[in-house]
């Protein structure tokens, strides 16, 4: 039995591990932390968890806990990773992983010296319609990749206190939402991408409530990035492949058990909309856990893949004229 603490009275928790964790016979959450103790008391009750530790590293020291989820802001991603490592637990760390590639990598160095797994909530990535996309690629059924285009769009309003416009947690479009088109465009193609230009809309100093930005990809594979929080901003939530011999539309990556289509287009044959069966992303990201813990699979996301993400997320904000997140903002 894996027992589960939870950093973080937050918002995606119930959804990311705790009903899955119901769901399941082989983990349960066991305790909560918050910075408020009264709203981790209040949130263990409401969400049926059994103990509330009384700050981050309690819960961390805690001997019943096997697993931490890491639920707080970027900015506490880092130090709380680490130190639940060195504890000897294993991680589950929300998106982004860090606030810029350098916390990534000292990351990814601690659970190589613990030899304990630190695993990225891409929750997307393991899900059975990315996957059987991912096959086609793979597959060659359009043939070789010629460009790439990846939007997360959704309207994100501010509000005081809210920690995607807030600079010093890690706030951001690009950092929220295209952490995943950075993401989907790297594992497609699977290698490592430069940024060509990259172009910021801060409606406040250094947070971006929109980015678009241009990589290339060795072989001049090329791949469009665009992502927004504005209040104006119509959902939009897709990827485009083009390719030698044909191309997929993808719509709806990262939600795709709340609806989605597979649109494959290869030259010579009728068009095929496809969508494939499945759980809650979540429900398929804690199965994977499960099964990098029991040693049965390689983590999918975390390690390299983490740190490489960071880079091109620290890449496009210098090419668009900010600074990486945790360094100093030029307005």
């Amino acid at each position: 039995m894996i027992r589960i603490g939870i950093l973080g009275a937050a918002k995606i928790a119930p959804k990311a591990i705790i009903e899955p964790a119901r769901r399941r016979t082989d983990c349960r959450v066991v305790a909560v932390a918050a910075r408020d103790a009264d709203r981790a008391a209040s949130y263990a009750e409401e969400h049926g968890i059994q103990h509330v530790a009384g700050s981050y590293d309690a819960l961390i020291a805690r001997e019943d806990i096997d697993l931490i989820y890491n639920a707080l802001p970027p900015n506490r991603h880092a130090d709380l990773s680490i130190t639940a490592l060195k504890a000897g637990k294993a991680v589950l760390c929300e998106k982004p992983f860090a606030m810029n590639a350098d916390e990534a990598d000292l990351m990814q160095k601690a659970a190589i010296e613990a030899d304990r797994p630190l695993v990225e909530a891409f929750h997307y990535r393991f899900h059975p319609a990315f996957l059987h996309a991912l096959g086609h690629v793979r597959s060659g059924h359009v043939g070789k990749i010629l460009s790439m285009e990846a939007a997360f769009s959704v309207p994100i309003p501010y509000r005081p206190g809210e920690l995607r416009h807030t600079l010093e947690t890690g706030g951001g479009a690009l950092m929220d939402l295209g952490t995943y088109c950075i993401h989907m465009v790297r594992t497609m193609a699977g290698a490592e991408p430069s940024v060509a230009s990259a172009e910021c809309h801060c409606d406040r100093p250094g947070v971006d409530i929109s980015t678009h930005a241009r990589l290339v990809f060795p072989g001049d594979v090329t791949a469009s990035i665009m992502t927004s929080m504005s209040e104006t901003v119509s959902r939009r939530i897709q990827l485009h492949i083009e390719g030698t011999s044909g191309s997929l539309t993808f719509n709806n990556p990262i939600h795709p058990y709340l609806g989605h289509k597979i649109i494959l287009q290869q030259r010579g044959q009728p068009d095929r909309t496809e969508t494939i069966p499945g759980d809650s992303t979540y429900d398929y990201q804690l199965a994977h856990m499960m099964d990098v813990l029991a040693g049965r699979a390689e983590p999918l996301t975390g390690g390299a893949d983490a740190v490489a993400n960071m880079r091109v997320i620290d890449a496009i904000y210098r090419s668009a004229g900010l600074q990486p997140r945790g360094a100093q903002q030029a307005p």
